[in-house]
């Protein structure tokens, strides 16, 4: 196809993948480019963070995505700058020339300022975060098993999750059924069901996006999990062993060694270098001001989708299915110019939103309908199934869905990567302490 129209995606997300598939059959040479090599589907990130999926079975490689996809080349890589006179791409393995960009390189945890905050209390974007999750809430139980001190048994056994949005329910959700139902039995020294699970959520509800009624149906689910709910509080400070909160009431020290992150997103940040090389206006949180058909200012080759874009100064919800029209529309919009016509602006469609609690619990808002219950439960699992880009992985998830709902077991509750050491009280770190001095004296 030499002389075709070159197409470049930065991101294999919701938005880059779309764009890309529906460009299957466009005269164009298209070109992904992503740092990871696979598409993640990051609504069920929460389910590897909590044991209950592997990752290998919400992502999928995009070399076999676009396999079948004869215009389609994909390349694994970081677009570090631009060059927006010349039309390339700067790539750290080198320079890829563009007719039309799209970027979709998605958001990332925000800590509102405490960046050291991150190492304490992880986000959830990514399958090493989900791990990394997935390792501190497991390990925490073992830690607690081991440990005689009372007061650290209890930090051990205490989980603090900062953010009441979908992510920030589902994952407390999911932390109680852990406690109550899947490691009910498994422990002799401690009772998991006794852990205490705190939601820590700035707002006056959970799932403000949600309509109220909603809301209150969710806080009770959470509730009914043994979930404390935390609205109108705010963190102040994370440390190794506590999370300091600022409560309607004053202020309060919650001893937590457990603490996940899931209370705001930032843009990414090749908005930065949208900025500097092509005028972007960016706003407070980094995202890039569009036009009303996702073309940036001045460029109208250049297409901003997903996470990262504000199209003409409104934010749409960062959710998967914004970025899934994004870019189907982008990628029709390019095949209309290239016949010399042209689209409406963007509209997005709004199919409402899902939020699942835990067994047989969820809420729904879906065309102003509000469901809640198991009804919502099983459209949320009907819709999740559907979106997943490989068969394979549909099978998979659904099976492991229904062992989890006929057993509560989750199979995949392993403890990966380094961890601390468990000290099993302070007496023995005075002992080893003492022996360490008498080993020096001798």
């Amino acid at each position: 196809m030499s002389g075709a129209h070159r197409v470049v995606i930065l991101g294999g997300g919701f938005g880059g993948l779309y764009a890309g598939k529906a460009l299957k059959r466009a005269p164009v040479v298209l070109t992904i480019v992503d740092r990871r090599n696979f598409h993640l589907f990051q609504p069920l990130l929460y389910q590897v963070a909590t044991g209950s999926l592997s990752p290998g079975e919400i992502a999928s490689p995009l070399r076999a995505v676009f396999r079948r996809q004869r215009n389609t080349r994909v390349l694994l890589g970081e677009a570090i700058d631009l060059d927006v006179e010349r039309r390339k791409v700067i790539f750290n393995f080198g320079e890829v020339d563009y007719d039309s960009l799209i970027v979709a390189t998605g958001s990332a945890d925000s800590y509102f300022g405490h960046e050291d905050w991150a190492e304490i209390a992880p986000g959830l974007k990514s399958i090493e975060e989900a791990t990394e999750i997935r390792h501190k809430i497991l390990y925490a139980f073992e830690a607690a098993e081991e440990e005689h001190d009372p007061e650290i048994r209890r930090q051990w056994l205490t989980f603090v999750i900062v953010g009441g949005g979908a992510t920030g329910v589902e994952v407390a959700g999911a932390l109680g059924e852990i406690a109550h139902d899947t490691l009910r039995r498994d422990f002799r020294s401690i009772r998991p069901q006794e852990a205490v699970i705190e939601l820590v959520e700035g707002s006056p509800r959970v799932l403000m996006s949600y309509p109220p009624d909603l809301s209150a149906k969710a806080e009770a689910s959470l509730r009914r999990l043994g979930v404390t709910v935390r609205t109108s509080t705010l963190v102040t400070d994370v440390a190794p062993d506590s999370v300091s909160i600022k409560t309607p009431t004053g202020m309060e020290r919650i001893g937590a060694r457990t603490v996940i992150w899931a209370a705001g997103v930032k843009a990414s940040p090749f908005g930065r270098v949208l900025e500097h090389r092509a005028g972007a206006q960016l706003d407070r949180t980094g995202h890039v001001t569009v036009n009303p058909d996702c073309s940036l200012p001045g460029h109208p080759e250049i297409f901003i989708i997903g996470d990262l874009a504000n199209i003409d100064g409104y934010k749409l919800p960062g959710v998967a299915q914004v970025a899934m029209q994004e870019g189907g529309y982008v990628a029709k919009l390019i095949q209309k110019r290239l016949r010399g016509e042209t689209l409406p602006p963007f509209h997005y469609f709004d199919k409402g939103n899902l939020a699942v609690i835990g067994r047989a619990s969820a809420v729904a808002d879906i065309f102003g309908f509000h469901i809640s219950g198991l009804l919502a439960w099983l459209t949320w699992l009907f819709v999740h199934l559907m979106y997943l880009v490989e068969f394979s992985n549909r099978v998979l998830v659904f099976v492991h869905w229904g062992f989890l709902y006929l057993t509560f077991n989750r199979g995949a509750r392993l403890i990966t990567g380094d961890g601390p050491a468990v000290k099993v009280s302070a007496e023995d770190d005075a002992a080893e302490k003492g022996a360490v001095e008498a080993a020096h004296r001798g």
